[in-house]
Formats: C-alpha cells, structure tokens, sequence
C-alpha cells in the first residue's frame, strides 16, 4: 500500500511545475494560462491569485470545462502549499488537457515573494443559497454577481413593460433599482402589470412597486420616483444610473429618454408593444443608432394609439419585459451579444421572431456626425397617455 507521501511523489513526477516567477512572467506573455485556485472556500477567503479562477478541488472534475472549454488551453492549478494542485494537474491531464501544470509552493510562496494578491469580497451565506445558480454560470459566477449586486439600473414606468422587467431584475439581485412613474394603480392594470394588486388600487405604483420588489429581494434597494419623467428632471434622474429601462409607452417619453441617454452617454433597453406586437433593442449611444436614427419622428396620433385606446394582449408586456431585463443583465455583465443596432420583433399570434439590422445615421441631429445637443424637444401629448404601460 502508497503511503499519501509516497503517491504525492508519484504524481509530481508526472506532471510538470511551475514557480511563482514562471506564473507571474506567463501572465503577461502571448498565451496567458488559465489559473485555477483548487482551495475550499475558507482559504480563498483569505487571499487569490488577481484573476484566478476558483473551483475546489472536490467540484474540479465536474466544472472544469465549463471554465476551460480547449482543452489545449494553458492552465497553471494552485493550492495552498502545492499538493493538492499536484493531484488536480493530474486529474486534469487525466481528462485530456495537455498544457496542465502545477503552482509550486502554491499561494503560500506567491505570498512570499511579494507578488500582489486580491482580498475577494464574498457573497454573504444567505446570497451564496439565493444566487446559486447564477454562482453556477461561469459567465455570471460570484463575480458576475457581485457586479450586479453594485449595479444601479433605472426603469421608466411600473406598467406593463416596467412590471416584469423590475421584477426579474430583482430577482436577479440588480442592487438598486429605480423607478419613475406618475400613475396610481387602477384595477384596468392588473390584467398586465404584475407589481400590482387588487388591494392596491388607488396606491402610486412606485410605491407598490416598491412593496413587491423589497419582498421579492431584500438585497435590492427600490427608489421610487412618484412624478412625470420631463425635460426639467430627466438629467438628475439619469445621472446616477448606470442603465435605463424603458418601459413608456408614449412617443414623448421616448424621445425624451432617448435624447437624454445621448447626451449622457446612457445605454437604454427599449421595449414597446401594440396588440399582439412586441419590439425590443438596445440604444447604446455612437456605438449603434439612437432611437431617433431609426425613427426620427414620431407619427401623427391617429396612428399611435395607446393601449387605453388600442388595447394589448396581457402576456405580451410580459414576454417582452422579460426580453428587456435579459437584455440589461447580459450588459451589466458584459456578456453575450446584447441587442445594439439590432431590432427584435415578437409576433405573438403566430410566435414568430424576427430579427431586423439597424443602422446608425450619419444626418442624426442627436447622434450624427457634427450633432451638438441645443435642448430638448417637446412633442405633443396626444399620440398616448402620459403614463407608461
């Protein structure tokens, strides 16, 4: 029988090493390796590798290739003190990674030599179990989450659109959410706007909206704007956000957040429904088309009426609600390819999908090329109702 001393011997001599040196000069080198931190959580706690990975060693087989898809990827495993990446960067060559080595003397000597190292901030017990399957993700992850928890997203409206996108956004664990609505709940919303409820008919539905949210997630904290979004506010309520939502469901408003978002360099998550049509796409200021490149001006009243008017399908604000929250997470994150000079069109009677290219224009007199903002322009308020959907 192998004494652990003996079998630790065996596998050093089949796997290859690295000092801490060697790491420190790969990390700025042409093929920079993936670095995996193998210790338990309580360890990491105290210290990491600037970028490394963590997956300990008792998750490794299982969630390595989530992180390390090539398998001809560099990776460098570190421990504590370099044995138990020594079994790992075996375990790894096992599985047919061919550029595995082992961290020797493992953070302990990384430590020692003086090199930096990164305190992590921790998600606290409670959020490890609520946002687990974030944690999961290696596109999300604790640090994903992290950044969303300090992510701060304003959404214009607590309707239709509003409804489900603040509430997946709470779910999500977006830290701060802001929301700017004039309106009380009226029993007409609650076939759609599902923040509300029938005992809160008559309440502002920012402050409704606040109720369920907090419920749903006493990580968020909820902002509640009880006014008209106007040229007067607009700048001191988009200043501090680092994304908008717009859920308005009046060309006015539309424009307004658009011209603004410009001047802010504020990226904006656009939705809008009719019926049985839903739109959504993402205006990301001189990095794809504004609002305005792709409709300069709003149409005549007759021919943009409000749901009041024109009436929607309940579940269509929902689906895309929920199409503009995904679209907010994957840009908090920086992840996927979020909808920047793309246009996606939902037909809900027939389930189709379909996906149109925008374009930027070069004439645009709030983005184009020479623009210089000279103020707000007020369109008149009989294309919809002043309040979002």
């Amino acid at each position: 029988m192998a004494s652990y001393r003996d079998m630790l011997k065996g596998v050093k001599s089949r796997i290859r090493e690295v000092d801490v040196r060697q790491l420190d000069a790969s990390r700025n080198g042409a093929s920079t390796p993936v670095v995996i931190d193998v210790r338990e959580q309580d360890e990491v706690e105290q210290g990491i590798i600037p970028g490394a990975v963590h997956i300990p060693r008792g998750n490794l087989e299982s969630r390595i290739e989530q992180y390390v898809p090539d398998y001809n990827t560099p990776v460098v495993a570190y421990c504590a003190a370099g044995n138990r990446s020594a079994f790992a960067a075996e375990t790894m060559q096992q599985m047919g990674y061919t550029n595995v080595t082992s961290l020797k003397g493992g953070f302990g000597a990384w430590k020692d030599a003086g090199f930096k190292f990164a305190v992590p901030r921790e998600l606290t017990p409670a959020q490890q179990k609520r946002y687990s399957r974030h944690v999961l993700i290696p596109e999300v992850g604790k640090e994903g989450q992290l950044k969303l928890l300090d992510s701060k997203v304003l959404i214009i409206g607590a309707g239709g659109l509003g409804s489900p996108a603040a509430y997946y956004l709470a779910a999500a664990g977006v830290g701060t959410l802001g929301i700017v609505d004039s309106d009380v709940v009226d029993e007409s919303n609650l076939q759609r706007q599902i923040l509300h409820n029938s005992k809160r008919i008559g309440q502002p539905k920012v402050d409704s909206a606040k109720q369920t949210l907090e419920d749903l997630n006493p990580d968020v904290k909820v902002v509640p704007y009880q006014q008209r979004l106007t040229r007067e506010n607009i700048i001191e309520l988009f200043k501090d956000y680092d994304l908008i939502v717009d859920g308005s469901d009046n060309f006015p408003t539309r424009y307004l957040v658009n011209d603004a978002s410009v001047l802010l360099k504020k990226t904006v998550v656009h939705g809008s429904i009719f019926r049985f049509d839903g739109q959504v796409s993402v205006f990301k200021p001189f990095e794809g088309p504004c609002y305005r490149c792709v409709f300069p001006e709003p149409p005549p009243p007759e021919l943009a009426p409000s749901c009041d008017e024109a009436g929607t399908l309940g579940i269509l604000p929902g689906i895309i609600g929920l199409f503009e929250a995904n679209e907010a997470v994957k840009l908090l994150l920086g992840i996927g390819e979020p909808l920047i000079g793309r246009l996606l069109m939902v037909d809900a009677l027939t389930d189709e999908f379909r996906t149109l290219r925008l374009k930027r224009d070069p004439k645009c007199p709030v983005c184009g090329e020479g623009a210089h903002f000279k103020d707000f322009v007020d369109y008149e308020v009989s294309t919809a109702i002043p309040t979002p959907a």
